[in-house]
């Protein structure tokens, strides 16, 4: 019995609402068994099976080539991330990676571009995949090594991508490698590179404890045409950076799926468990860390949806997203936590609601910027804005 009662908040119009409601309806009778270990045939099922229910639409922009609106909308990635979380983490990831993995092509694609790739990502039709990071270039993104040279009518790429998530069975990639215009982030481009182009090749599947799909990358001498390359020479770095604004408060919201799901299970267990000539709920111990983590469950959700509210406003929210994934995921974190307490020895069996939940959390801590990362970002954003506003009273502003 999932909480919906902060659809009625006012960040959000009828039709975010309807969209949650409706999705709900699905995913109970789509996701029910979409847990398992061939997790590349499930996550493959489940790009199909989102890409013909129409939630995919949502992960794209531009109503031509299959989006849902000419701009993503972010509280609908939100809700959708958050309704899938709650059910399936894979599904989660399948429809996040979709938008993560083409985000970029639909922000500075060609025409030409968005046709050949959004129309078959909003249809489930091709798997897309994100490849920034590196072995030595994770927080550090202007650090990567991955390199583009240009040669006539075509661009050679050699180099090594790791972390990546749908490596293995995606169609396409949007690749980031260093194109020399300047130093640092300034000279980094931006590339969509084809599975079977040559010089490509999965160098090792990576196991990881929530598993996914989720590879190293290598290009040796891999020539792709120029016409692959999006946006200006250069400009790579900055058109990352964007891709990651869209969906970085969409990790908070999957950290909120998962944390109502634990809360759920948590309620379920306390309220059954007898104990003592009572039930687990009775104790005050146990009514304290159910209260705790309500509590930690609708202050992230405020901070989420204030910053995809925010930013669907045209406003930058630098720190705003920043601050929705600290809390969502950290607060996610230790609600799954006292979930699992409550559970008690049920809690670690393996493939138990809870203990998946458990360590599917865990990632969202790190990927698309760590808590560390985010911490440095508001304080970063904290500081200028305060520089800027003394700088001001300075002058007499």
């Amino acid at each position: 019995m999932p909480d919906t009662t902060y659809l009625q908040w006012p960040f959000f119009e009828s039709r975010h609402r309807q969209l949650a409601l409706d999705l709900e309806v699905w995913s109970q009778h789509h996701l029910q068994h979409a847990h398992g270990r061939d997790v590349d045939a499930i996550c493959k099922g489940l790009v199909r099976a989102l890409g013909e229910g129409g939630w995919l639409r949502h992960a794209v922009a531009g109503t031509a080539h299959g989006g849902a609106a000419q701009v993503i909308d972010t509280r609908a990635i939100c809700l959708i991330r958050e309704t899938l979380a709650r059910h399936s983490g894979l599904a989660d990831f399948a429809f996040a990676m979709q938008g993560l993995g083409s985000g970029a092509i639909s922000l500075d694609g060609t025409a030409a571009q968005r046709e050949r790739y959004l129309t078959r990502v909003a249809q489930g039709q091709a798997v897309a995949a994100f490849a920034l990071s590196e072995p030595d270039a994770g927080s550090d993104v202007a650090a990567m090594a991955c390199s583009a040279r240009r040669e006539g009518d075509h661009y050679v790429l050699d180099g090594q991508k790791t972390w990546i998530s749908n490596g293995g069975i995606a169609d396409f990639y949007v690749v980031f490698a260093r194109t020399g215009e300047a130093p640092g982030a300034r000279g980094i481009s931006a590339f969509i590179v084809e599975a079977d182009a040559p010089g490509f090749s999965i160098a090792e599947r990576i196991e990881v404890i929530a598993p996914h799909p989720l590879a190293r990358l290598r290009f040796e001498n891999c020539r792709i045409p120029a016409s692959q390359r999006l946006g200006e020479p250069g400009e790579g770095f900055k058109l990352a950076m964007r891709t990651l604004d869209i969906f970085r408060t969409s990790v908070a919201a999957a950290s909120l799926g998962f944390a109502r799901c634990a809360m759920d299970q948590a309620l379920e267990r306390a309220t059954s468990r007898k104990m003592f000539k009572g039930v687990l709920a009775d104790f005050q111990l146990t009514q304290a860390s159910l209260a705790q983590m309500a509590t930690s469950i609708d202050a992230a959700a405020l901070l989420t949806y204030r910053a995809a509210w925010a930013r669907d406003q045209g406003q930058n929210v630098t720190r705003e997203a920043a601050m929705a994934k600290m809390v969502a995921t950290e607060g996610a974190q230790q609600v799954i936590d006292r979930a699992v307490q409550l559970w008690g020895g049920m809690g670690v069996v393996s493939e138990q609601p809870v203990e998946r939940l458990y360590r599917e959390i865990r990632a969202l801590r790190i990927y698309e910027g760590a808590t560390e990362v985010q911490q440095l970002i508001i304080a970063r954003e904290l500081l200028r804005d305060y520089s800027a506003k003394a700088a001001g009273a300075a002058q007499g502003v």
